[in-house]
């Protein structure tokens, strides 16, 4: 009975596995990446903004209209 193993490919089988760990680590490395943007990501300043304001406004720095003005000037 024959086992494949890494000798008897000769050149092809080598390029066949440089190619495959090539494709894996790259497919690591993009998952990896795909990962960090989606959870490693600061909050944005726009909902810094708005809790700022709601805070202005719980306060009564701010009447309502000036609130909704301003609300709705940082929701575009």
């Amino acid at each position: 009975m024959h086992y494949w193993t890494y000798g008897d490919g000769g050149w092809l089988g080598g390029l066949f596995m440089l190619i495959a760990i090539v494709l894996f680590l790259g497919g690591l490395i993009a998952v990896g990446i795909v990962l960090l943007r989606r959870f490693g990501q600061p909050p944005s300043r726009r909902s810094d903004a708005l809790k700022i304001l709601d805070e202005r406004f719980a306060r009564g720095e701010i009447d309502k209209e000036e609130y909704e003005q301003r609300r709705a000037t940082l929701g575009d």
